[in-house]
């Protein structure tokens, strides 16, 4: 398997699956209170739980601070979400 290098850091620290900071953030794509979608440096972040929240959120400098219960942390391998989308459109209008 070949790994891939990424450009930037990201860091990902959990405590007691309450509370979290997220480092290496480049967008903010969806959050409600069971589910937080984040584009990071290294692919799409999905955060899964109950009564979540987005405390802090740096996009200058990368940095989000969540609180709730989290039950999943899930990668994918979507690393641009926005062009992802767009070229899903452009092929559907062609």
């Amino acid at each position: 398997m070949e790994e891939k290098q990424y450009a930037k850091a990201h860091k990902l620290q959990l405590n007691n699956r309450r509370t979290g900071t997220i480092s290496g953030v480049t967008d903010v794509i969806s959050f409600d209170i069971a589910e937080i979608l984040l584009e990071t440096e290294q692919g799409m972040l999905t955060i899964k739980g109950a009564d979540l929240h987005v405390n802090r959120l740096t996009l200058e400098k990368g940095e989000v601070d969540i609180e709730g219960r989290i039950d999943s942390l899930a990668y994918s391998e979507v690393t641009d979400f926005h062009k992802a989308g767009a070229s899903l459109l452009s092929r559907l209008f062609k």
